[in-house]
């Protein structure tokens, strides 16, 4: 095989054990080669501006800022390279999201290592990838016909804020764990409960686990 079909990935996951993990599977194809590798978000910026991949393989929880935010700075700075989204997430709840914010495609770190090397080989080739079991709940939200959900008119940001409340993190465990302050988390908990009708932090810690948005 040539140089030039060889299909170069960049790994973007601040753990260690799961970087190894995904160079180990790509290690036994002899068309994708592991070109580099970012702890955080802002490394992973830098070295896919210095245009040395094709894939990018992004977690969705990174340390410094948030896969999306990391994914739509990609974007704008490295047009051309396509983006996979990893993530421990239900698929539903973050996969529309990415690809809205320019995702060639979303999977699920659980997923078997023969998709993972399907999906890189198809976004690679500029087409989007998704898996079967989101495919299939995109068609359940399209055939259902309802309106659409309060908690997909909420920013990025906002959303992220619902779930980790919802998933028992207090304001100031996310304002840390975030690397914001905790009048901006604040603030966007206030704008999430106005937008969404909610009072308190139990009714929507409700509302999520009622949307299957926590598991």
């Amino acid at each position: 095989m040539t140089t030039k079909n060889v299909i170069k990935v960049l790994i973007a996951d601040d753990h260690a054990i799961v970087r190894e993990g995904l160079k180990q599977i790509l290690a036994d194809t002899k068309d994708i080669v592991v070109a580099g590798h970012a702890e955080n978000g802002i490394e992973a910026i830098k070295l896919t501006r210095e245009g040395t991949c094709q894939v990018l393989l992004l977690d969705i929880s990174m340390p410094d800022r948030s896969g999306i935010e990391v994914l739509k700075q990609v974007k704008k700075e490295s047009p051309k390279t396509a983006v996979l989204m990893l993530s421990m997430h239900r698929e539903d709840q973050y996969a529309i999201r990415s690809l809205k914010a320019g995702a060639s495609g979303y999977l699920n770190k659980q997923s078997a290592p023969a998709e993972l090397v399907n999906a890189i080989r198809q976004v690679a080739a500029g087409r989007k990838y998704i898996s079967a079991a989101l495919a299939q709940e995109l068609a359940n939200q399209i055939s259902d016909d309802h309106e659409t959900p309060l908690h997909e008119t909420l920013s990025d940001r906002e959303y992220q804020t619902l779930t980790m409340i919802a998933s028992g993190k207090t304001v100031s465990d996310i304002a840390t764990e975030l690397v914001l302050s905790v009048k901006t988390i604040s603030m966007y908990r206030s704008r999430l409960l106005q937008k969404m009708k909610l009072r308190h932090n139990a009714e929507l810690t409700h509302y999520a686990i009622k949307n299957h948005l926590v598991d």
